[in-house]
């Protein structure tokens, strides 16, 4: 198969970290016989920085034409410490969201079994958790409109909107994802206060008897974020609009012990991205050091999604699983252990995947 590939690495540790990502996905080309292709843009602060733009016309370009998007990550702290900066790296995370048509996030969560020990949660807690979120992904408040302030500026107003259709192409993806799981969809929502999600809890309720071997619950929000930590094994596959998918899925993503190596895929009607759930992590950058292993499960994540190759996504995650259980990790998860950077981390997997 040929594929065309864009990558952004981005801010910070993406480029690292991409390039181990790389280094996998051509090591599964030539095992499996595939002619993979790469083009590379800008994309957040190190866009702004060289053309003023977090998101240029011409990275646009680049993904709009490829199979897939490969992506590492976005920020900067000398962003993050002003809010007062007219031109943001999360404004062309946002655009390309929206100008992809990328309107799901899937976002798993799942323990290793050489590194359960490592979560904040209790071993009895978090063994076998495995459960996946669909979070929508260009609407709800980051996108509403009007937003602003007032002349004084001591007022500030953000507006939540939702369009039933942008909650039923969401919920179908869950309930698709659920009837291959355990059969079990939650609604995340907070109908007892807000209007959008009375809307979801509705729309919801009328697509669950098209899927009837699906069992469905509705929980609101503040529920959710304690009984994540409570009990996560409770959960298989959560829906839920995109300012409680954004809190919670970050929430998740530390419970399988590092927040290096949980990825996620963007999924939309033009063209699909996949990432890790990571941010930028600064201070890291350029010491090759940050854990790679969240961009190269999210590689999987791209054969799986993107192109159907099931088989080559098992075996990025089978040689990520070895890693693990022989201790070929970086120092975040090394525990004492020899730590090894990015760049020979991804070198031992690229290796063992060619055997």
């Amino acid at each position: 198969m040929e594929m065309n590939i864009a990558l952004l690495p981005g801010d910070g540790i993406g480029p690292e970290v991409v390039a181990q990502a790389v280094k996998v996905v051509d090591a599964i080309g030539k095992k499996f016989g595939h002619q993979i292709s790469y083009k590379e843009g800008m994309v957040g602060a190190c866009a702004i920085d060289a053309v003023g733009d977090p998101y240029p016309d011409a990275t646009h370009e680049i993904c709009a034409a490829a199979d897939a998007v490969l992506f590492g990550a976005i920020g900067h702290p000398k962003f993050d410490n002003d809010p007062k900066a007219k031109v943001r790296p999360e404004q062309g995370l946002l655009r390309m969201r929206q100008k992809l048509g990328l309107f799901a996030n899937v976002r798993p969560t799942f323990t290793f079994p050489s590194l359960v020990h490592k979560s904040p949660l209790k071993l009895d807690r978090v063994d076998g958790a495995d459960f996946v979120f669909f979070r929508e992904l260009t609407g709800g408040v980051y996108f509403g409109e009007p937003r602003g302030r007032n002349e004084q500026g001591t007022k500030a107003f953000d507006t939540n909107v939702y369009t039933k259709e942008e909650i039923v192409r969401l919920a179908r993806m869950g309930f698709e994802a659920a009837q291959g799981r355990r059969k079990l969809l939650t609604c995340v929502d907070k109908a007892n206060v807000m209007a959008t999600s009375r809307l979801w809890r509705e729309t919801v309720q009328e697509l669950a008897p098209e899927y009837p071997d699906v069992k469905v619950e509705y929980e609101f929000v503040d529920a959710v974020a304690m009984r994540l930590i409570q009990w996560p094994k409770a959960y298989d596959v959560l829906i839920t609009e995109n300012l409680f998918g954004d809190i919670l899925t970050d929430e998740a993503s530390v419970i399988s012990g590092s927040m290096g190596l949980m990825p996620s895929a963007s999924l939309g009607s033009k063209v699909k991205l996949f990432e890790p759930i990571h941010g930028s992590y600064p201070q890291a950058a350029g010491k090759d050091i940050a854990n790679p292993l969240g961009t190269v499960l999210s590689a999987a994540m791209m054969f799986d999604y993107a192109f159907g190759l099931k088989a080559e996504a098992q075996a990025i995650t089978d040689v990520v699983n070895l890693s693990l259980a022989e201790g070929y990790v970086t120092e975040d998860i090394a525990e004492g252990g020899t730590a090894y950077k990015t760049s020979q981390v991804g070198d031992w997997l690229a290796a063992k995947i060619l055997g």
